[in-house]
């Protein structure tokens, strides 16, 4: 797993008309090519009407990167689509862009602009992020503690993932790899050594 990569927050679109051709940007944060296709496909089924659906997309596992004019002069669509994902350093990411014709030609470097201009936009309402692996330490306490508890942890910079309540508080706090330790002994020390704290698992933090 890659401790920090960009990539957007969740699914998304944007449409933009170019000389009367209409451009449709759909943008899905995924995590294997498995997933990239069935958006494809899902995409192509559903605009099966349209003249091309052109797409681009980069997975990290296995440093996977593919495109496709889909019918598009070569070089005019997918790479301008794909070069977007580079120039904004995203991974992880499925780009489709669905194109009506509006009976006007583009000419190669329309097409080249119109495509990444489209791809970018679709990004844009995505929402860029930057997703940072973390340890998630759960801080198990008594209920009197976890206000003060919960004070310290977000006073440090730390995001709460989640606090669950059963015979005692349970708080999982998003912490660092390298700040875990460090957020262990304040918790030990602002409670007397009353919570119990576990790091349980690792988790993405969106930043």
């Amino acid at each position: 797993m890659k401790t920090e990569y960009r990539t957007i927050r969740a699914r998304a679109s944007a449409e933009m008309i170019e000389r009367r051709s209409r451009f449709i940007a759909h943008v899905l944060p995924v995590q294997t090519e498995q997933e990239a296709l069935a958006f494809i496909n899902a995409l192509r089924s559903e605009y099966y009407d349209a003249t091309h659906n052109v797409y681009a997309y980069i997975i990290d596992e296995n440093n996977i990167c593919r495109y496709s004019d889909d019918g598009e002069p070569s070089g005019t669509a997918g790479i301008p689509v794909l070069d977007v994902l580079r120039k904004e350093k995203l991974t992880n990411l499925c780009v489709v862009v669905t194109r009506y014709f509006g009976g006007i030609l583009l000419g190669g470097g329309g097409l080249v602009r119109a495509y990444g201009a489209s791809a970018k936009l679709g990004v844009d309402a995505g929402g860029i992020i930057t997703r940072v692996l973390c340890d998630v330490v759960e801080v198990s306490c008594d209920y009197t503690l976890l206000g003060k508890l919960r004070y310290e942890a977000e006073q440090r910079g730390h995001t709460i993932k989640e606090i669950t309540y059963t015979d005692r508080a349970q708080m999982y706090v998003y912490t660092k790899t390298d700040e875990t330790e460090g957020f262990l002994k304040a918790m030990c020390e602002a409670s007397n050594g009353r919570a119990v704290c576990t790091t349980v698992e690792q988790d993405y933090l969106d930043l």
